[in-house]
């Protein structure tokens, strides 16, 4: 069999059938058709099983895996990442869709610019009711970019195979339950890597409205942690120590100003 461009990556937990459909249906209607899609099963119910069973038996470029327990995002992502073939790998999660030209369109970015290690996207911000907003990101994100939140959303990117394997995957760690992405971006500016955003829509990514405010106490305290390790070997300290304390200072605000603050270019996210 010969070696596809891309992998996809995708771990599947608490998911709907509708939803997982819709997610590897989005795959499957890619114009680039070679990929192959690594889906790792962490832990779902024996329904969900057996249509992830049925898409694989359906299209030979679907690849399943099995945790024998339920381990997480980030190390499924790194089982996911040890059967990748592709040049390219890239990220999708189970209760998202892409958009059909997609891959073929980062596949273009990254063989013209090798100067990028990695390339994301806008996207769409949808929920059961449909597209509410959409999410900008910046266009050539720099270091710095990194004080306020992360300049990359993490099912929107692909990356060269080599840049995942220079910083060993995602770092498997308490504090990265939550921001293995954040870790992982940073991580990637540090070893000298550069990633670019194309300024389109590819991506329809599923958020409740007030996700940011319901994440727990513990997980903010995590992301602190994350944020201080990534700006200290970014060298951003200690310009950015008042940036490491965000997750916290947001988690006291009231909702009415986080949704007047998200309206300005997403600056809470």
């Amino acid at each position: 069999m010969n070696s596809p461009k891309v992998s996809v990556i995708m771990s599947v937990y608490n998911i709907t059938q509708k939803q997982l459909s819709m997610a590897i249906d989005s795959i499957i209607s890619q114009t680039l058709s070679e990929w192959e899609l690594i889906i790792c099963d962490d832990g779902v119910t024996d329904e969900i099983h057996q249509i992830l069973q049925q898409y694989r038996k359906r299209d030979k470029r679907i690849i399943l895996i099995k945790n024998k327990k339920n381990l997480g995002l980030a190390k499924s992502l790194n089982h996911c990442l040890k059967y990748t073939r592709g040049i390219y790998i890239a990220r999708m999660d189970a209760d998202d869709i892409s958009d059909k030209k997609r891959l073929e369109k980062q596949c273009y970015f990254l063989d013209n610019y090798p100067q990028y290690a990695f390339v994301g996207s806008k996207a769409y911000i949808f929920n059961e009711e449909g597209v509410y907003k959409t999410r900008n990101v910046e266009k050539k994100p720099s270091a710095s970019s990194f004080l306020l939140r992360s300049p990359f959303m993490h099912p929107t990117v692909m990356v060269r195979r080599e840049a995942y394997i220079a910083v060993n995957g995602y770092r498997i760690a308490k504090e990265t339950r939550r921001a293995e992405d954040y870790d992982l971006f940073m991580r990637l500016y540090t070893y000298g890597y550069k990633g670019y955003n194309l300024q389109e829509n590819l991506f329809f990514y599923r958020e409740d409205k007030a996700s940011y405010k319901k994440r727990k106490f513990k997980y903010r305290i995590d992301e602190m942690i994350v944020r201080y390790k990534g700006f200290k070997s970014l060298g951003l300290l200690p310009k950015g120590y008042l940036y490491v304390i965000k997750p916290l200072f947001v988690g006291i605000l009231p909702q009415k100003i986080i949704q007047a603050l998200q309206k300005i270019e997403g600056i809470i996210r």
